[in-house]
């Protein structure tokens, strides 16, 4: 028994450092290096990085402590408070009160059209607290992504695997661009995203003033 436990443990810690070198090598196919993007190139990739993270299909879950989610109705572009009094908690998950899994689905079938809720891979859940940035100006959460303290300890090249790490699970990001028939999606694709967030990235995460 101890052999085969001794074996395990191999083969988990084999696995897992091939799982590494994979992740390492998406990032780098990803990133560009530092200092090859102007920081005038940087700084348009960010409009356009900006464009999609305050779209409401992305910020309606970026809210803050309160955790009171916004949503935005088939056929309306103005966010509102969620319907039905929902209420995310300090779980953000709404444990105290309605689960948002009661109505969104896990699950990695395509979204259905509106009103059908929006469902995606993972499990439903409101952004954590340190990505709060509903109502934010694009200034103020330019300064928050580039700052490791206030975005999950990330630097440029972590946020990128962020990315690809969320959509390897089908979860929230990439689901922003097909959220269901009915439904509006922010401007460009997820994969115009990947690519701006490595140019704002490679020119040093410049932030408009």
């Amino acid at each position: 028994m101890k052999r085969v436990l001794i074996a395990l443990t191999l083969a988990a810690t084999s696995i897992a450092a091939v799982t590494g070198i994979v992740v390492a090598k998406d990032q780098v196919k990803d990133a560009l290096p530092l200092g090859s993007v102007s920081r005038a190139k940087g700084l348009e990739a960010w409009t356009r990085i900006e464009a999609v993270v305050t779209h409401p299909r992305c910020a309606n879950c970026h809210v803050d402590a309160r955790a009171i989610p916004m949503w935005t109705p088939a056929g309306e572009s103005k966010p509102r408070v969620h319907g039905m009094n929902i209420h995310g908690g300090k779980s953000r998950i709404g444990a105290e009160t309605i689960r948002c899994s009661t109505c969104h689905m896990t699950s990695t079938q395509p979204n259905e059209p509106a009103p059908a809720p929006l469902r995606a891979g993972i499990d439903w859940q409101l952004a954590p607290v340190e990505f709060i940035w509903f109502g934010k100006s694009g200034a103020e959460i330019c300064a928050q992504l580039k700052d490791p303290k206030r975005n999950g300890g990330r630097d440029a090249i972590a946020l990128l695997a962020h990315l690809r790490h969320d959509a390897s699970l089908n979860g929230f990001i990439p689901r922003a661009w097909e959220p269901g028939a009915g439904r509006t999606t922010p401007p460009g694709s997820f994969e115009d995203h990947v690519k701006d967030m490595a140019l704002w990235g490679a020119a040093g995460q410049p932030c408009p003033k």
